[in-house]
């Protein structure tokens, strides 16, 4: 029997994104952050929208990033999502000149929920039954 490690079944590997995956995604975020905040994107729609750019999901491949963005307090959600989808190309190769990949993902842009999302569970830890629960 050989004594070197074998690599792991695909049911024993760990779910979940790769640290490769996650240091990559932090840095297209930052570079999609800055090009937002700089407002170098010349769209009708994104003129004084403040974006934020939550979380970059990108594929085991880094060839695909699914971008999760939120305007500011939330209005226009559709319209924001819809002009950066238009306008990824552009966005896409500013993230090129300000990070430096192998291959440049393809941005897919999507509306950020997780902060509904918090905000539904904070509504339920607020809830006397809930309360009352916690504590027992």
């Amino acid at each position: 029997m050989p004594r070197h490690a074998t690599r792991p079944e695909r049911s024993q590997r760990p779910a979940g994104p790769s640290q490769r995956q996650l240091r990559v995604g932090e840095l297209v975020r930052r570079a999609l952050a800055d090009v937002l905040m700089r407002e170098t994107v010349y769209d009708p729609e994104l003129s004084g929208a403040s974006v934020t750019v939550s979380e970059v999901r990108l594929s085991a491949d880094l060839r695909q990033a699914r971008v999760y963005v939120l305007p500011l307090g939330g209005q226009n959600v559709d319209e924001v999502v819809d002009a950066l989808n238009r306008n990824r190309s552009e966005l896409r190769r500013a993230v090129n000149r300000n990070v430096t990949l192998k291959y440049s993902p393809r941005l897919t842009f999507v509306p950020d929920t997780s902060f509904d999302c918090s905000d539904a569970t904070r509504r339920l830890f607020e809830q006397e039954t809930v309360r009352r629960d916690i504590r027992a």
